[in-house]
């Protein structure tokens, strides 16, 4: 039985305990997804990361996410997790992480004079839709809330209100949010000591909220920037573990930044 490395790091946070866990595998060779997609259900995270050395020009490795239910196209946090292990605990010695990915394409980790990691990702600009447009009902039906926007960014729904205190109180139905066309629905307001504040829910994928998220800042940060004219911003996910992100949008990429602390180092038997 083969015997592999497993480290669970919190992300967006300098605190354990806060921050958003994610499992990070180290692979020598690739598993059978079934093999993968069983070790992030019994991870029970919402995701974990394996890397590999990738066959790629420019790339130091490939990566990939799985959810407890899904293999998912992308995810910032346990993309930061990956490059904390990498840098903390696996001896690399580069200043900046290549990651070849299937979906997305290539992605970038550098730190940078904060003692932060910042994640070089695509910026995905949402569109907004009519108001007469039946999933805009469809969202303030799900969320217990009528926004004052929705948004569209395949494969996320955004939902934009003018008061934090609507996002804190949000109780949505996940089983009706999980019936959606959409991988997740990311709801945002302004906020005072941050530009704004968001949480996230895609109980589709086997997470009913995610503690801090990565991606849905690739469709938040344009959003905001265009808002706010302004391409710098601060930002803080409002779940019960919260996360703070700095963004900062350069054309079509974003920059994300965030601090990472390891939980645990141990060792998993897989079948072989």
């Amino acid at each position: 039985m083969p015997t592999l490395r497993l480290f669970q790091i919190d992300a967006f946070t300098s605190r354990l305990f806060h921050g958003n866990p994610a499992a990070v595998v180290p692979l020598d060779a690739w598993l059978s997804d079934d093999t993968m997609q069983a070790i992030a259900a019994e991870n029970n995270l919402a995701e974990t990361a394996f890397f590999a050395p990738s066959e790629e020009d420019g790339a130091d490795f490939h990566l990939r996410w799985f959810t407890p239910a899904a293999e998912i196209e992308l995810c910032g946090h346990a993309t930061l997790a990956t490059a904390h292990a990498l840098w903390n605990h696996l001896g690399f010695a580069g200043e900046r992480i290549a990651f070849s990915t299937e979906r997305v394409g290539a992605l970038g980790v550098e730190r940078d004079g904060e003692g932060r990691l910042v994640l070089d990702f695509p910026a995905r600009p949402p569109e907004r839709l009519d108001p007469a447009n039946g999933l805009v009902r469809e969202i303030g039906r799900v969320l217990g809330r009528a926004p004052d926007e929705v948004h569209v960014s395949r494969p996320k729904i955004l939902a934009v209100y003018e008061n934090k205190r609507d996002v804190h109180e949000l109780r949505p139905d996940l089983r009706a949010l999980a019936e959606l066309e959409a991988q997740g629905v990311i709801v945002t307001a302004p906020a005072a000591g941050h530009d704004f504040v968001s949480r996230f829910f895609a109980p589709a994928l086997g997470v009913d909220e995610d503690p801090v998220t990565g991606s849905a800042h690739c469709v938040l940060a344009p959003y905001w920037a265009g808002r706010l004219g302004k391409t710098s911003l601060t930002a803080h996910q409002v779940s019960p573990r919260g996360g703070e992100l700095w963004c900062e949008v350069r054309g079509d990429r974003v920059r994300i930044a965030g601090h990472a602390v390891t939980y645990l180092r141990g060792e998993i038997d897989v079948p072989g």
